[in-house]
């Protein structure tokens, strides 16, 4: 880890988005599992359309367009098969992928701190080392996450209804938007305090997870407008991304072009791993700035001559008391 990143106070942005491009290969991988678990996720749901849809004459309102009943009349027949059937692969995968994020983290955390090509076998040695505090790390964030969505939603909601009995038409619908913001921001600073305490037990080795929530906790709320910043900043890459994959998907690709949709789809995925990945940079960065212990060069004490007095008989006599060293 070189001294200049650790002593100056770089951007965060700037920071975490060089650490993005000297470790893209990372985000190609995610892609690459994400994209390789989704096709087995919904092999079953493919499987019956294709059994159907290939005899039938309605495959033509979705091959040319989206057509709504078609895709509920297509659901309802019994031969292709139970529901409960068609989505169970895809939770089961999509666990798979959470478990997998949780087990190679830990080595892009690494490699974002680090300042050289991090080879492949410490890469996997940090993956195996931390996937149990991150597992752990993960099921707290889990909880946290999941009772504070849960109540702020309640509570916007009751606002909302609250608001509706007001004579003013439009204050719902406000009331509404400002408690979305509201959610979306808390929901951001819970994110920043659990991807810090990450960057802090990969980093610093950190077997009680409790510590790095607590670290975590402590530094969110010491820099929030700074995190919170380069955070949203993120975000707003990430929906003009979204925005505009949706946009040339609609617009310049032909409702048959298979081969069109699924480029530009995954073109946007992958561009969507961007952000993310950015945010992890962002803590990296701001963990080597503020939450790094400094090393502390120890240096080896130099041994002091004794000193000896002679007296007249040639007996070398030792002093009563070592010497006083500075």
């Amino acid at each position: 880890m070189s001294e200049k990143r650790v002593n100056e106070k770089q951007g965060l942005l700037s920071d975490g988005l060089a650490m993005v491009g000297h470790n893209k290969r990372y985000i190609f991988w995610f892609w690459l599992l994400n994209l390789t678990l989704a096709e087995f996720g919904t092999s079953a749901f493919r499987k019956s359309a294709h059994a159907i849809l290939d005899h039938s004459f309605a495959a033509n309102r979705l091959l040319h367009g989206f057509d709504l009943s078609v895709m509920v009349g297509l659901i309802a027949r019994p031969e292709f098969g139970q529901t409960s059937a068609m989505s169970a692969p895809v939770s089961y995968f999509a666990f798979l992928f959470f478990l997998a994020t949780a087990l190679f983290l830990p080595g892009v955390f690494l490699a974002y701190a680090s300042t050289y090509r991090l080879p492949r076998e410490d890469f996997f040695r940090a993956c195996g080392r931390n996937l149990w505090r991150f597992i752990r790390l993960m099921i707290v964030a889990g909880i946290v996450m999941g009772i504070a969505a849960g109540l702020l939603f309640a509570l916007n909601g009751a606002l909302v209804k609250k608001a509706g009995d007001s004579t003013n038409e439009l204050l719902p619908f406000e009331t509404q938007m400002v408690g979305l913001t509201i959610i979306f921001l808390v929901m951001t600073i819970l994110r920043i305090w659990f991807d810090l305490a990450e960057a802090d037990i990969v980093l610093n080795n950190q077997n009680a997870v409790r510590k790095s929530i607590a670290a975590g906790f402590r530094h969110t709320f010491r820099a929030l407008g700074r995190l919170l910043g380069s955070y949203v900043v993120t975000t707003i890459v990430a929906a003009v991304i979204l925005l505009a994959g949706l946009l040339i998907w609609m617009k310049l690709i032909a409702p048959e072009s298979i081969w069109g949709a699924f480029v530009v789809s995954q073109l946007t995925l992958f561009l969507l791993f961007i952000p993310r990945f950015w945010q992890r940079g962002v803590a990296v960065s701001y963990w080597q700035q503020q939450m790094m212990v400094p090393v502390v060069a120890v240096r080896p004490i130099e041994p002091q001559p004794v000193t000896m007095a002679v007296v007249s008989d040639g007996a070398p006599v030792l002093p009563s008391s070592p010497p006083v060293t500075s």
